[in-house]
This record gives structure tokens, sequence and C-alpha cells, in this order.
């Protein structure tokens, strides 16, 4: 059985061993003498990289903000991330996304139910298919909300992030178990257009699956 999205399981009710308990906190650590912070990225030999990309510096800004433009063939998503909330995980989307790991790729997941609507995006081949060949750890406070428009990595467990994220198109009513990027700033109508061409249903029921009409991204751009 090919591994499952943990947010899913989740969802339905499933792998509940997988959460992390709220207030749980993972941190990265300080690097003295300025506003940043060390991260640590592991290799995964299991999972080698599904393009050529190397993982970021060690060393990452812990202030500031990131604004991303997902461009799709459905139009184009605007992101606000926040260093100082996930200083690790901006670090990493910013190096994957110079590194062009997204362009060219495709958003695998979607899903639409009364208590998760999202969209999955960030692996190459498949749904849960393809990273970049290394993981780094989670970024909580266990206070974390997924409301409409919401950024966050997706994971296959605890301190298992990669190049997964997803989108909060209409609700998440998930544990704070998942890594926040930041909020759309515009393209929520975007997003609105490709849950509105329906899901292809999967292993999990008519709900979840890929989209009914494949969600490209063409190019990933980041400032800040």
């Amino acid at each position: 059985m090919r591994p499952r999205w943990t947010v899913l399981a989740l969802a339905a009710g499933f792998a509940a061993a997988l959460v992390v308990p709220s207030g749980t906190a993972h941190a990265a650590s300080p690097v003295k003498g300025g506003h940043a912070v060390r991260c640590v990225f592991t290799p995964t030999p299991d999972n080698p990289p599904a393009k050529r990309v190397h993982p970021p510096r060690s060393k990452a800004r812990s202030h500031g903000r990131v604004d991303v433009v997902i461009v799709t063939n459905f139009g184009d998503v605007r992101i606000r991330m926040d260093r100082g909330n996930a200083p690790c995980a901006v670090h990493n989307f910013v190096s994957l996304s110079r590194q062009r790991f997204y362009d060219h790729t495709r958003c695998w997941r979607l899903t639409d139910s009364p208590r998760l609507g999202v969209l999955q995006c960030g692996d190459i081949y498949a749904a849960e298919k393809g990273g970049p060949g290394y993981k780094f750890d989670d970024e909580l406070t266990g206070e974390e909300k997924y409301p409409r428009g919401t950024v966050a990595m997706g994971n296959w467990g605890p301190d298992t992030n990669g190049s997964q994220f997803f989108l909060v198109h209409s609700r998440a009513e998930i544990p704070p178990a998942y890594t926040v990027l930041g909020e759309v700033t515009s393209g929520l109508r975007v997003l609105d257009r490709i849950v509105a061409g329906g899901i292809i249903p999967g292993e999990t029921g008519p709900h979840d699956g890929e989209p009914a009409t494949p969600v490209r991204i063409h190019r990933v751009f980041v400032r800040g």
C-alpha cells in the first residue's frame, strides 16, 4: 500500500499516533550574534531527490517576509511567507524555488470534504512520490490554525518535511501538526476554480483524489 499523506489520514480519524501533541514545539537552533537560526537538513537515501537539487545552507534568516508567486495553468497564486514563524521551512521553500524544483510540476491531490479542503503540491511524480532527497524538522507552537488561505508544509509524520506543501482552499480542521509557511494574498479565486473543476475519486472516496483538470505549476517566483 502506498504511503498516505498524514493530513488526509487525520481527517479520516486515523493515524492519531502521528500527531504532534498540542503544545509540543519543534524549533530551529539560534545562531549566535544575529537574526538567524541553524537548520538541519538530513539526507533520505531511501527517498532520493526527484530532481537534481541540493539542500539549503544551514543558516537561515529568522525575520522578514518572502513574497511568492506560483504561476499555474489556472492563474497566479500570490503568497506571503513569514520567516519569523518558520525560518527553516521558508528558507527551504525559497531554495527549492530558486533551484526551479517546483517548475513544470503538478499538484497531485485535491480534497474537498466537510472537514478538509486543501490542494496538495510539491511532489514530482505523484502524490507522496518525488521529494528533494532530504528532510527537516517541524517548526510548531502547538497553537497552529489552518483557515482558508493558509499555506503549510505537508509531511509523512513528525519532522519529515521536504518539498510538499498544501494550500487551504476552504477549511482544514486538523491538529496543529503542520508548519505554517504563510498565507495566500491573492489567488483564492484561482483555488475556487480548481475546486469547481472537480475531483477524480481516489482510494479514500469521492472527496479526495487528483484534480479532474490537471493543475500545473509552470513557474515559482520568490522575492525577499
